[in-house]
């Protein structure tokens, strides 16, 4: 699959409305909703049964869910391999779980990302250094089937 078709469909996710554990498009996302919706769009069905989850994902017991998960159905990439379309996961402060996911949509001096933002709801955001220093991993998706 290319690249740029992963960053239109996460373009056609801009305007929906964030709503926690939700993952359709113009009625409600978050964060990981709207990597599962880019994935059914864009790969195939979604490869495993989403639990419920809190909004501080596994702050409390300090487990690394959603990389461990990312680790086991996306590719890893090497953190300077910067391509659009990429799978960016965040730590929002240093020495907490990583637990914000955005997909690459520019890279180079206009860098942005799309992402489910409380409050905001899926929107495109410029990659501004203090995004960039907040990125734990990058990954890339698998090719569809």
């Amino acid at each position: 699959m290319s690249r740029a078709l992963i960053v239109e469909a996460a373009r056609g996710w801009i305007g929906t409305p964030y709503l926690h554990q939700a993952s359709v498009r113009a009625a409600g996302a978050d964060c990981l909703g709207l990597i599962r919706g880019v994935w059914r769009e864009v790969v195939s069905e979604e490869p495993e049964r989403i639990p419920a989850y809190a909004p501080d994902w596994s702050e409390a017991s300090g487990r690394e869910d959603l990389l461990a998960a990312a680790q086991r159905w996306l590719i890893a990439k090497p953190m300077a391999a910067e391509a659009v379309g990429d799978v960016l996961l965040f730590r929002m402060r240093d020495g907490a779980v990583a637990k914000h996911l955005g997909i690459a949509a520019e890279i180079g001096e206009n860098a942005s990302f799309i992402h489910a933002y409380t409050g905001h709801g899926v929107v495109e955001t410029p990659l501004s250094a203090p995004w960039r220093r907040k990125i734990a991993a990058r990954f890339e998706f698998p090719s569809g089937g």
